[in-house]
């Protein structure tokens, strides 16, 4: 047994009641009990497609949302991020002027210290 024939006789009870209702609702004169069963299990196997296609939309649009989701945080990080480069430039920049002024003092003892002695 395959998959797939597995997959189609997992159908909830609820289905095939539905299924026999309607079965009978639209039964007409004449008609016997093997063909109501037939007509039964083309609608329920109607209403298992319309429940599998529900469940696909249904999963379309939660991935939609959390993809828009994302692109809201996304630009909400970059919009917050525009304000800290600037920030980082300044930090960027910290280490450098330290840096210097350290060779300045550094230079600047030499100088010194020659006149002193």
């Amino acid at each position: 047994m395959n998959t797939k024939t597995s997959k189609e006789l997992k159908v909830s009870k609820e289905t095939q009641e539905q299924a026999l209702k309607m079965a009978k609702a639209t039964q007409k004169k004449g008609q016997n009990k093997e063909q109501t069963k037939l007509i039964a299990q083309g609608i329920e196997k109607g209403i298992s497609e319309y429940k599998k296609q529900q469940s696909k939309k249904s999963r379309e649009r939660d991935k939609d949302r959390k993809q828009q989701v994302k692109r809201k945080q996304r630009t909400a990080q970059e919009l917050a991020g525009d304000n800290e480069p600037t920030a980082s430039n300044h930090s960027n920049n910290l280490p450098w002027l330290l840096l210097g002024l350290s060779w300045l003092g550094f230079i600047a003892y030499l100088f010194l210290s020659d006149f002193l002695v």
